[in-house]
């Protein structure tokens, strides 16, 4: 097996990302679903982001804040996305450089603009978001370098990536090699709605035993079991992968370890804006796994990472995670 040179590496849609608070009469008025995330044209996402009169523009993209939570987090982190030969993908990518991420994916030079995605912030610290995934979707298979899957411990994959063709395939690209190197796949199922509309081949692609890990939150597993007993839904994500981890918000999380369910409590923390949560979660959950601690510890090094972006507006660490980890008493073994 090739040497290890990263933790995780991930792989999904490069956006970067503009934020800002609004009242909840923007979304009634504008006809956007509360807490959900929507497609949208270019016009579109400039109409929302007329919506903002303050704005924090930072890159951004589930998997590649994941990532960022890894380096934060002191590992090493490798990340495959595509952006534009224009001003956000040269922030995109300075950003990325700027925290350590290896970050080298040919970019879209056909005029197609970087994605962005304007996401609306309730007083209550929801997020709505609108999403003009630009070059992101020009994402293929020639995209995905296997050296990069053949060094990385775990190849981490986001859901959003099953909506443009040439994604997909490049998604099952990359967890065919991992399998085939001996090495660990992931995958965040990413919103609900993105569930129901590829829900067969998402129960499909999960059955094949290819897949390792699966992240959720309770309205995606619910969604991808057809159910609303979150209960039952747990129980089968359990039975369908050997690692899952399911989270629940204020109540935590439920680590699904061969089957066997361990609750983990949240981190008390005051929600400002809940952008990134679900990501930095997966960041330390998923480092905790690439260092061998055991999957409840795993966990708490999630949920660490996850009370720290909700304080504050962004989906990226403002402050050095590491250092949060070992206040609370949790060491990663050292890299491989």
């Amino acid at each position: 097996m090739t040497d290890t040179r990263y933790d995780v590496l991930g792989i999904g849609n490069a956006i970067f990302d503009i934020l800002g608070h609004v009242h909840e009469a923007a979304l009634t008025d504008n006809g956007l679903e509360k807490g959900s995330m929507r497609l949208v044209t270019a016009e579109e996402a400039l109409a929302c982001d007329a919506l903002l009169t303050e704005a924090v523009r930072i890159s951004g993209g589930s998997a590649g804040n994941s990532i960022a939570g890894v380096a934060s987090l002191g590992g090493r982190g490798a990340f495959i996305g595509k952006v534009a030969t224009d001003t956000f993908g040269d922030a995109y990518a300075s950003d990325m450089h700027r925290i350590g991420i290896e970050f080298s994916t040919p970019r879209l030079t056909d005029g197609t603009p970087t994605a962005t995605s304007v996401i609306l912030v309730t007083p209550d610290g929801e997020r709505t978001m609108n999403t003009f995934l630009g070059a992101s979707q020009h994402l293929t298979e020639g995209d995905i370098d296997t050296a990069l899957v053949d060094a990385s411990a775990i190849t981490f994959l986001e859901g959003y990536l099953f909506d443009p063709a040439p994604a997909k395939a490049a998604f099952r690209t990359a967890t065919e090699r991992a399998a085939k190197v001996g090495r660990r796949a992931a995958v965040t199922l990413s919103d609900s709605f993105c569930i129901e509309r590829h829900r067969a081949d998402f129960m499909e692609w999960l059955s094949s035993g290819q897949v390792g890990i699966v992240l959720a939150n309770t309205a995606e597993a619910k969604s991808l079991f057809e159910t609303d007993d979150i209960e039952l839904a747990c129980k089968k994500l359990g039975d369908l992968v050997p690692l899952a981890a399911v989270t629940m918000g204020e109540k935590g999380v439920r680590v699904l370890d061969k089957g066997a369910a361990t609750d983990v409590a949240a981190k008390p923390t005051k929600v400002v804006d809940l952008t990134g949560a679900g990501d930095l979660f997966a960041g330390g959950f998923l480092l905790g796994i690439a260092r061998g601690i055991a999957p409840a510890a795993a966990a708490e090094l999630g949920a660490i990472a996850a009370a720290e972006v909700i304080s504050h507006v962004g989906a990226r660490p403002q402050v050095d995670l590491n250092e949060l980890a070992g206040a609370a008493g949790i060491a990663l073994p050292a890299a491989a």
